[in-house]
């Protein structure tokens, strides 16, 4: 009896142990392949974060600086045209931007002014330009090309002095008046060169529409002077009564030709 309960126990036990087998090799197998999938997809979600920041790179805009021609003409020329009889100018400005902070700038104008003065009235006829470079010292935001500016001219003026007419001075008369002299001498071919610095700002108010004036301090170089006259004042350069230096102002409404653009790249930390 007792071998026939130890072999029933025996077959029992193999089965058993068979079953065993079977089921953890079927576990080990089911379990295997959710870990490759895991695996598989942590590495995909790895090599996927590159692409997509690539492809946020991508859709970033490149910043660029635009380049161009930027012509106008002087507001104040005009104005004191229209308001005063005795004087007609005109002055047309312009800039090139060479690097990002470099501008070739210069200016070309015609101005015919009569000056009545204490002791003679005289008229000033001629053509005057200026050339030199502009430093722009104020930091745009992105989109923006705004100037605060300081930079240096080199002006030549060709121009002629009529006089009209001149009084006599008597120290000696009492209730009299000076005796006026009408005459109308011409003295041509004069010209003058001189130094120029200007502090300047434009601002932009509508697209490639720019605002801007400027202030300048002149110093003389060179004057040719007619014999028996004085240049008391030279197309461009202003009034000479102060020696040889001199003043001058402008008020400008420009506009911007863009021609090409360049990258902007960013400074490494």
């Amino acid at each position: 009896m007792s071998k026939y309960i130890f072999s029933i126990y025996f077959v029992f036990s193999f089965c058993l142990m068979q079953s065993q087998q079977k089921d953890s090799t079927a576990f080990s197998k089911e379990a295997f392949k959710p870990n490759r999938l895991i695996i598989g997809a942590s590495t995909k979600k790895v090599t996927s974060k590159p692409q997509e920041e690539e492809k946020k790179k991508d859709a970033v805009p490149v910043k660029a600086d635009r380049y161009g021609l930027r012509v106008g003409i002087d507001l104040f020329r005009l104005t004191w045209s229209l308001i005063d009889k005795n004087y007609n100018g005109t002055e047309l400005a312009a800039d090139f931007r060479l690097t990002k902070k470099f501008y070739l700038a210069g200016e070309f104008g015609n101005e015919n002014k009569t000056t009545p003065d204490d002791l003679m009235n005289f008229t000033t006829n001629g053509n005057y330009y200026k050339l030199g470079v502009d430093y722009n010292s104020y930091e745009n935001w992105t989109g923006m090309e705004n100037i605060i500016s300081f930079g240096m001219r080199y002006g030549v003026s060709t121009f002629s002095q009529t006089l009209n007419s001149y009084e006599i001075y008597d120290r000696n008369h009492y209730f009299q008046e000076n005796p006026t002299v009408i005459s109308g001498q011409k003295f041509s071919g004069l010209s003058a060169q001189w130094l120029e610095f200007v502090l300047g700002v434009k601002t932009q108010v509508f697209k490639n529409v720019f605002l801007g004036f400027s202030l300048r301090i002149n110093h003389l170089v060179d004057n040719q002077k007619p014999e028996g006259f004085a240049n008391l004042y030279i197309p461009g350069f202003n009034r000479t009564y102060n020696g040889k230096f001199g003043v001058g102002f402008n008020y400008t409404v420009s506009y911007l030709i863009p021609i090409f653009k360049k990258e902007v790249t960013s400074k490494k930390k």
